[in-house]
């Protein structure tokens, strides 16, 4: 009978196959993720060049503590700011332009019915966004 002298295992763990490994998976994972685009304001035109809006008589913007921005919704969009009927969200644009220009950090409210869908709501959302009122709110139902 030979003695063989005991095998020493070695504590030390190997680290290069965790590694390739790891990496594999990085790679995997980077190539078959899908990077949605980040959500942007985007520029919105919804008048025909040529076509006329209505001149619209808006109270004192420097009187006023909030502006109330009303959407209904039946077949078409309306809007409503502080009273003065808007068919196109061009004219809601130019309402909210002089308001802005008048009183840059007034609070601005949107209230929507129920059936009104919610892009018409993003959109007046992003429409303040662009001009610059930041102090956006959401009424509650």
């Amino acid at each position: 009978m030979t003695n063989k002298p005991p095998r020493t295992t070695s504590a030390e763990l190997q680290m290069t196959p965790i590694i390739d490994v790891i990496f594999l998976l990085l790679i995997f994972f980077m190539c078959t993720a899908h990077f949605s685009p980040p959500e942007e304001i985007l520029p919105m035109n919804t008048t025909l060049p040529g076509s006329l809006s209505a001149e619209v008589v808006l109270p004192d913007p420097v009187n006023l503590d909030t502006v109330l921005i009303q959407i209904f919704f039946d077949q078409e969009t309306h809007w409503q700011i502080e009273g003065n009927q808007c068919s196109t969200l061009h004219e809601v644009r130019n309402i909210l332009r002089l308001i802005q220009k008048a009183k840059p950090d007034i609070p601005v409210i949107i209230a929507s019915a129920d059936v009104v869908p919610i892009e018409h709501v993003i959109d007046v959302y992003d429409l303040c966004c662009l001009l610059g009122l930041s102090r956006v709110q959401f009424a509650a139902q």
